[in-house]
C-alpha cells in the first residue's frame, strides 16, 4: 500500500472519530439539560453508522481529498426538542457549542500526546518533525521512523478537529454556527435569517477558504507553536 493512500486513510479514520465524538457531545449535552431526544435515538454513541451524513460526511470530505482542499464536512444534525430543555434558550446554546467544543478538546488532547511522545519516548521528536512535514506536502524518506505512523495520526487530530472547531462556527445553517447566532436574533430576524442562510453557505464554499484560513491559520500556529517550544 502507497504512503498516499495511508495517509488519506489516517485522515478518514481521524475525520469520522471527530465526526462521532462532536455528534455525541451535541446529544449528551442535550440529555443533560432536559432534552432526551437524541439519547433515545442512539445518538450518544461513537457509532460512525448513527452520525454520518451522505453528502456532508461522504461527499464532501471525498471532494476535498480528491481536489486537495479544506478536509471539512458535516455529520447528521442533531435532532432537538427545545421544548423539553428546562431553560430553553441555554439549552439551545450549550448544546450547540458543545459539538465544535468537543473538536477542540480533542485536538488540545492529540497536542497533549504528541508532547508525550517528544519528551518521553526516543525519536519521537524526529517523527512529529517528519509528520508536520508531510501534512505540509513536503516529501521525505520516512525509512526508520517506526514512530511515524502514532505522529501523523496524532497531527491529523489536530489539523482536522481544529478546521472543524472553525467551520462548525461559520454562522451559516446547518452549522452550530447558525443556532449559536439564532440564539441573539429576535424572531423575525431569526425567519429572514433561516431563509437566506442556506443560499449564504452555497456562496461561502465558492468564496470562504481565504476566510476560513484567517481564523484557522493563526490557530494552528499557536498549535504548532507549543509543540515546537514546549
Amino acid at each position: 500500500m502507497s504512503q498516499e493512500v495511508v495517509l488519506i486513510l489516517f485522515q478518514v479514520v481521524v475525520l469520522v472519530f471527530a465526526f462521532s465524538v462532536h455528534e455525541s457531545a451535541h446529544a449528551y449535552t442535550a440529555m443533560r439539560l432536559g432534552d432526551p431526544t437524541a439519547y433515545m435515538l442512539g445518538r450518544v454513541t461513537l457509532n460512525p453508522i448513527k452520525h454520518l451524513d451522505p453528502f456532508g460526511s461522504v461527499l464532501l470530505p471525498l471532494i476535498g481529498l480528491l481536489t486537495g482542499g479544506w478536509l471539512i464536512g458535516w455529520a447528521k444534525p442533531c435532532p432537538i426538542t427545545p421544548r423539553n430543555f428546562r431553560d430553553i434558550r441555554r439549552g439551545e446554546l450549550l448544546t450547540a457549542l458543545a459539538g465544535p467544543a468537543s473538536n477542540l478538546a480533542m485536538a488540545a488532547v492529540a497536542l497533549l500526546l504528541l508532547m508525550v511522545l517528544k519528551h518521553m519516548v526516543p525519536g519521537g521528536y524526529v517523527s512529529i518533525l517528519a509528520a508536520m512535514a508531510t501534512a505540509d506536502h513536503v516529501v521525505l524518506d520516512l525509512g526508520g521512523l517506526r514512530l511515524f505512523p502514532i505522529a501523523m495520526l496524532l497531527y491529523y487530530g489536530i489539523l482536522i478537529n481544529l478546521l472543524l472547531f472553525v467551520f462548525n462556527l461559520v454562522p451559516l445553517p446547518p452549522l452550530d454556527g447558525s443556532m449559536i447566532l439564532s440564539q441573539f436574533l429576535s424572531p423575525q430576524m431569526d425567519q429572514a435569517y433561516r431563509r437566506i442562510g442556506m443560499w449564504g453557505f452555497l456562496l461561502f464554499f465558492i468564496l470562504g477558504g481565504r476566510l476560513l484560513g484567517i481564523f484557522y491559520n493563526p490557530l494552528l500556529g499557536a498549535f504548532n507553536h507549543a509543540l515546537a517550544t514546549l
